[in-house]
């Protein structure tokens, strides 16, 4: 089990559909909890763009992972 994101990260749906319009995604993560019509768009792009997915089981645990105190639906790990 992951204890932290390593590296530079974004958070939260329209902040991970950003970067990754950018181009400097590396891994995607979503939290299986995560309400479907939210993440939608993230799950297409991800696809589109063939990068590594990552799911997580719940979004405190996202948030945990991302050190915060409030769940995220998805977060990304940019590249370096």
């Amino acid at each position: 089990m992951i204890l932290r994101l390593e590296g530079n990260k974004v958070v939260g749906v329209k902040q991970t559909i950003k970067a990754m319009k950018a181009g400097t995604v590396k891994t995607v993560y979503i939290a299986k909890d995560a309400d479907d019509k939210f993440i939608q768009p993230v799950k297409l792009l991800v696809e589109e763009m063939s990068l590594e997915l990552v799911y997580v089981d719940s979004m405190k645990e996202l948030g945990k992972l991302c050190g915060i105190d409030v769940g995220a639906a998805t977060a990304a790990v940019l590249k370096n």
